[in-house]
């Protein structure tokens, strides 16, 4: 088995890569995915972030209001690790769980690509055989969260502040896709990076 961990900041495209090298036949497994299971009505993550945070975090329907806690932790730095601290070792359980079945039903050459969007702040890159950075500049996230997320200019760049700076995540890459490119462009880096997974799992 490979492990990838791949990462990239909002509105780098990661999810553009991950959807290629899951069609390019990685078993990929999403960080957003499991942030969501794990705090769904019933469950310990809900629970914790309540009594954190207060009742006011939860919809009339018992779900989690996402809007609210991120207006809350994208503006405070100490709520933000509050929140991390609750979420990321159940998100790291999920993706455990996950991976082990992926490798028991894929058997030993398995690629297993985990998207994490936070990867270089969690400090977790040595647990991966490979980290791959998607990687655009600054000013094409801003422009890409205002044109197509419809965020003002002022939210996206605070949502990137409360990442880690591009610099933080090239310093964990192995393997960097650029995608600031054309579409074609994208498709022929992430085949080049497949075709490296694919060699370095079957050494």
């Amino acid at each position: 088995m490979l492990r990838v961990g791949l990462t990239g900041g909002i509105g780098s495209g990661k999810s553009a890569v991950s959807a290629r090298l899951a069609a390019l036949g990685a078993v990929v497994l999403d960080g957003d995915t499991a942030a969501r299971a794990v705090v769904e009505p019933g469950t310990p993550g809900l629970a914790r972030i309540v009594d954190a945070f207060g009742p006011g975090m939860l919809t009339p329907d018992g779900t989690l209001d996402r809007p609210k806690l991120a207006a809350i932790v994208f503006s405070d730095d100490a709520a933000r690790e509050k929140l991390n601290a609750i979420t990321h070792p159940l998100i790291q359980a999920y993706l455990h769980a996950a991976e082990v079945a992926a490798v028991a039903a894929g058997g030993p050459d398995t690629i297993v690509v985990h998207d994490i969007p936070l990867l270089a702040e969690g400090q977790r890159a040595e647990v991966f055989n490979i980290v791959v950075v998607v990687d655009v500049p600054a000013e094409v996230q801003v422009e890409r969260l205002t044109s197509q997320r419809g965020m003002t200019e002022e939210q996206a760049r605070a949502r990137m502040a409360a990442q880690a700076t591009r610099e933080q995540r090239l310093a964990i890459a192995d393997l960097v896709i650029d995608n600031a490119g054309t579409l074609a462009d994208l498709d022929r880096r992430v085949a080049e990076v497949w075709s490296d997974l694919r060699a370095r799992v079957l050494r």
